[in-house]
């Protein structure tokens, strides 16, 4: 294992070859794109003005101030799989929904208590809330709406869904016990199990640890234990890049995020990262991941080519958490648990496509709650392994 170390200068070339490599068969063309980036980088030094080449410097272009009735922070966030809308869990008892066109923020949906994880189902029709009182919501993701709910277990922190839509994964962060609510039982994970996410074939899902600084490994398709990886201290946020090569883990306990290796689980070795870190996401054309830094309000990127940081940290707000992508990798979300006491999400231009305009930071009165009751679950779905002994699970739901 090793510690991978800072690349600067690199960048722009490195963007360029990836897409030229993963978008055109034509390696005569990569050259020449390679050669004209080479070129560029070259006349800029001289003074001689030359086309931008395609990937720019991160920008913060705006501030959504959200709604706080309760005193509480954002949390988690998920863009929609079409790109139109963000939802974002805050305030405790809240998903608010945040127009990507204009950022404009919507009437809030009440949806539990303590409310942490968000994901929308892979067709965006729905969406699922989970909370540390262990409600589960399911949302109306086309219309905004609060459909039903239901109480799991306490400690609910996180939700993600398999690309295929088949299956959904929820940790629940007890411990001791470590256990992992199956279609035919349960199976172990780690101690205080906190994120979870998915391969992009939906075969393997890696979930991590905090109780005991490791990543459990479970093949989806029997829910059997395939694995335990030891990572960095007090593990939190995973992600997994769009080939399924690596998987990135943050280490909120020291400031490091491990990079393993999907095709045999061995660590590749580990990044330094700013102080306190705790979510990950991968950009869509798997280049650039970005990690929130808690304790000093900024956000480190990655070039995943190489696992080296890229620039100086960008400044979010105040004790940032969660953070995605759009589908087109052109902006990144990041929820802030407080900035000036109103907790908020920054809008970066990632400089991955053509940048988008600076959005204003909209606002709209918080009218509307749709407040979910002790509902049954609809027969879109159903919670498996409710009523099983306390201990660490993994929640799976799975569609009728």
């Amino acid at each position: 294992m090793k510690n991978f170390g800072k690349g600067y200068g690199r960048v722009a070339a490195v963007h360029a070859r990836e897409r030229a490599r993963t978008q055109s068969p034509n390696r005569g063309r990569l050259r020449a794109g390679v050669l004209r980036i080479v070129a560029v980088a070259f006349l800029a030094v001289l003074g001689v003005g030359v086309a931008s080449p395609a990937w720019a410097a991160p920008s913060v272009i705006a501030t959504i101030p959200l709604p706080s009735v309760n005193g509480v922070g954002a949390h988690s966030l998920a863009v929609s799989p079409d790109g139109t809308k963000v939802y974002v869990t805050a305030d405790r008892d809240w998903l608010y929904v945040i127009n990507v066109a204009d950022s404009v923020v919507g009437s809030p949906i009440q949806v539990g208590n303590d409310v942490r994880g968000v994901a929308f189902r892979p067709d965006g029709s729905e969406a699922f809330t989970v909370d540390e009182g262990g409600y589960l919501s399911r949302i109306d993701a086309v219309n905004d709406l609060w459909i039903d709910g239901n109480y799991t277990y306490a400690y609910t922190r996180s939700i993600a869904f398999s690309a295929d839509g088949l299956r959904a994964y929820a940790t629940i962060g007890t411990c001791p016990g470590s256990l992992l609510g199956g279609l035919n039982g349960v199976i172990p994970v780690g101690c205080s199990p906190a994120g979870v996410a998915f391969t992009p074939n939906s075969e393997r899902a890696y979930v991590t640890n905090r109780g005991d600084n490791t990543v459990t490994v479970i093949n989806v398709a029997d829910d059997t234990f395939v694995g335990s990886i030891t990572v960095g201290s007090l593990p939190e946020g995973v992600a997994i890049t769009p080939d399924g090569a690596k998987a990135y883990v943050v280490n909120s306990g020291d400031n490091t995020v491990t990079v393993i290796n999907v095709a045999d689980n061995m660590v590749l070795g580990l990044i330094q990262v700013g102080a306190g870190p705790l979510q990950v996401a991968i950009s869509p054309d798997g280049t650039t991941a970005y990690v929130t830094n808690g304790n000093d309000g900024t956000v480190t990127v990655i070039n995943v080519a190489d696992n080296t940081v890229v620039g100086p940290p960008i400044q979010v707000g105040q004790f940032p958490r969660g953070v995605a992508f759009t589908p087109d990798g052109t902006k990144a979300y990041v929820a802030n648990g407080w900035v000036g006491g109103v907790p908020s999400v920054t809008v970066i231009a990632t400089g991955l496509g053509a940048a988008p305009a600076p959005a204003p930071a909209g606002l709209l009165a918080a009218t509307g709650a749709n407040a979910p009751g002790l509902l049954a679950f609809a027969a879109a779905f159903t919670v498996v392994g409710v009523g099983i002994a306390t201990g660490a699970r993994l929640r799976i739901i799975r569609q009728r």
